[in-house]
């Protein structure tokens, strides 16, 4: 072989090489284009909220909401805290820390406690264990409970002043989906500020959306799954690859109106969401992450801040995400968190809210316990699975 030819193979497969480098990068460009996609963008604050004062503790954290001037309003479950925690709360003291919180906890935006209160009272019988908290446009505090005695809502101030009592306690043993005088250990409530109307997820025993009104606590209309009347028999286990059923399963764990009058419900152990007229006429449905078991992955909603709420983010406490979708198609666009205890992970992520500037807030229950902020960084590219969405600066 002359030297020539050598040298002419040579530079041949040189030149293959490159190209096939420049091709498999080329390929690996376009695979990376092809997962990313357009959707709003989050970044965890670690530092949010502010040390609680006063050797304040945390318990199952099972309820967010925000009022009209931005404050973020939660509830947890002090109860549960073990008297190896909360040493200090001990007759005698074990110790000078630690005590367990109120458990409604309010925080402005820079994460100061501005409001704490709650408990038993006069005139009023606080659930065996709360569940699910909002603020309305009257600026009234409304409180849920899922325990076997919980059959009632609440009514606060925002300074804790009780106001009213919405359903028989009690009943909370007997599921009644179509009874009108009591709940069924509802799980979250959300008032409609236009029509004056409280849509209740009743809830861990009944399986249906009440909708109250909002001054009288009487019940207007209720449905079941796909605006069916609520049946109160005997259901199957849970099968993923079998169709889905006629009827909620327990917990139907949200009914969250949007702007332009639909409700989202999240039926939780389908992993489905339902959404409805707020006549309870059924629209349509997805499941998400369908071959989810136990607590199921449809936790809770919450829509972006733009005038149309493009977007609907669903927290999803089993396979710890908070899933990014488009609102009109329903269509899963991107997810963010993951398991774990750091900033921006989540364990059984609960509850959340977006704010008035866009932000979202999520709280934690079981061995969670605590509150997490995302700040809004606009709408642009992100990877279909973006993990934990840690600051960049």
């Amino acid at each position: 072989m002359t030297r020539s030819r050598t040298l002419l193979i040579g530079c041949t497969f040189a030149a293959v090489v490159v190209a096939l480098g420049l091709s498999a990068h080329a390929l690996d460009q376009a695979a990376k284009t092809a997962d990313m996609v357009n959707a709003p963008r989050f970044e965890v604050e670690p530092m949010w909220p502010r040390p609680l004062p006063n050797n304040w503790l945390l318990g199952q954290a099972i309820g967010i909401g925000v009022d009209s001037k931005d404050n973020l309003w939660i509830v947890h479950r002090p109860d549960i805290l073990t008297p190896n925690e909360v040493g200090q709360d001990q007759k005698p003291p074990l110790a000078e820390c630690c005590r367990a919180a109120p458990p409604v906890l309010a925080f402005d935006q820079a994460g100061n406690v501005i409001h704490s209160w709650g408990g038993p009272g006069q005139g009023y019988t606080w659930p065996g264990s709360n569940h699910g908290i909002f603020v309305d446009h009257k600026g009234f505090v409304w409180i849920g409970g899922n325990g076997n005695t919980d059959s009632h809502v609440l009514k606060f101030t925002q300074d804790g002043k009780f106001v009213a009592q919405y359903g028989t306690p009690g009943q909370g043993a007997t599921r009644a989906s179509n009874a009108t005088d009591r709940f069924g250990r509802v799980a979250k409530i959300f008032v409609d500020p236009r029509a004056n109307e409280a849509y209740l997820a009743d809830g861990y025993l009944n399986r249906r959306v009440a909708v109250l009104d909002g001054d009288t606590g009487a019940v207007k209309r209720y449905w079941g799954a796909y605006g069916n009347k609520p049946d109160d028999g005997d259901q199957t286990p849970y099968d993923p690859d079998g169709p889905l059923i006629k009827q909620f399963r327990t917990p139907v764990h949200c009914a969250d109106l949007s702007n332009d009058n639909l409700v989202y419900v999240c039926d939780r152990v389908n992993n489905r969401i339902q959404v409805f007229t707020a006549d309870g006429k059924f629209v349509k449905e997805t499941q998400i992450a369908k071959r989810t078991g136990g607590d199921g992955s449809i936790w809770d909603v919450a829509f972006s801040k733009d005038p149309k709420q493009t977007y609907l983010y669903v927290a999803d406490g089993k396979n710890e995400r908070i899933y990014v979708l488009l609102r009109d198609t329903l269509e899963v666009l991107t997810a963010f968190g993951g398991g774990g205890r750091q900033p921006g992970q989540f364990f059984a992520v609960h509850s959340i809210v977006t704010d008035l500037r866009g932000n979202i807030f999520t709280t934690e229950t079981y061995e969670g316990r605590r509150i997490q902020k995302f700040t809004f960084r606009g709408v642009g590219q992100v990877p279909r699975d973006q993990g934990v969405v840690w600051p960049k600066k």
